[in-house]
């Protein structure tokens, strides 16, 4: 799982709201890359424990606060899904290739 970008985390410390981690399990079996038609299969979701912001309250415009803010969330996907996180975008990564 590649480092997030700090759209979410914007919207989490203007709105106040929590932020609920959701990954899914499964999708590339029923949706593959390149496909036009959807495949029978299961996907699995799993739903985390809302994730609380409050505390970077009136923090939307420090750096600092937006990337510790995407960084908790990106953990949190990370440890539902099984990913080991790396913190460089997956832009970076395909650019070298």
């Amino acid at each position: 799982m590649y480092k997030g970008k700090t759209g979410l985390a914007r919207v989490a410390l203007e709105t106040g709201a929590p932020v609920v981690p959701v990954v899914m399990h499964g999708t590339l079996g029923v949706n593959p890359v390149g496909s036009r038609m959807w495949r029978p299969g299961k996907v699995r979701m799993v739903v985390g424990e809302p994730l609380d912001f409050t505390r970077y309250a009136g923090g939307e415009n420090s750096k600092a606060i937006l990337r510790a803010t995407t960084d908790e969330v990106m953990a949190a996907l990370a440890n539902l899904s099984g990913q080991d996180y790396v913190d460089v975008y997956a832009a970076t990564v395909k650019d070298a290739a």
